[in-house]
């Protein structure tokens, strides 16, 4: 993956934000597997006031990462090909290559619990603009 700008900061592959929301679980959600704790975690549709919320006021996964559900989807920098998982090498996969649209992830304060499942993912169009959409940056050289 080629670092944009020189400095480093880039978007993070989706094998890494997925690594990173998981932070070394592999329960459905970056806190475990009770769907009813997500409104300790995340903004979601029941109880965002449906609006995006500063980052840091949910409580963070065990690597002390904030919001990595709910509140804000959030850009990948891979390509999103649906079935792609289903022939990927199972570690590190390097992403789809291609064409748009590009991988999001986390949910969004707008959602549903499922949304900020830890494996969800979905695919949007790079010229696309939301209120629930953003990002988080990685540093570094990809790790794929």
């Amino acid at each position: 993956m080629t670092v944009l700008g020189g400095d480093g900061h880039r978007l993070p592959t989706e094998a890494e934000w997925e690594y990173a929301c998981r932070a070394g679980s592999s329960a459905p959600y970056p806190f475990g597997d009770n769907a009813s704790a997500l409104g300790e975690f995340a903004w979601y549709d029941k109880n965002s006031e449906n609006k995006t919320h500063p980052v840091g006021q949910k409580s963070p996964n065990a690597w002390g990462l904030h919001d990595m559900a709910g509140n804000v989807w959030e850009w990948c920098a891979d390509w999103y090909e649906a079935e792609f998982y289903a022939s990927s090498p199972p570690a590190d996969p390097p992403g789809a290559s291609g064409a748009p649209p590009r991988v999001i992830r986390g949910g969004s304060w707008g959602g549903q619990p499922v949304g900020s499942r830890s494996a969800y993912r979905i695919g949007v169009e790079p010229t696309s603009r939301y209120n629930s959409l953003g990002f988080r940056l990685a540093v570094g050289e990809s790790g794929c």
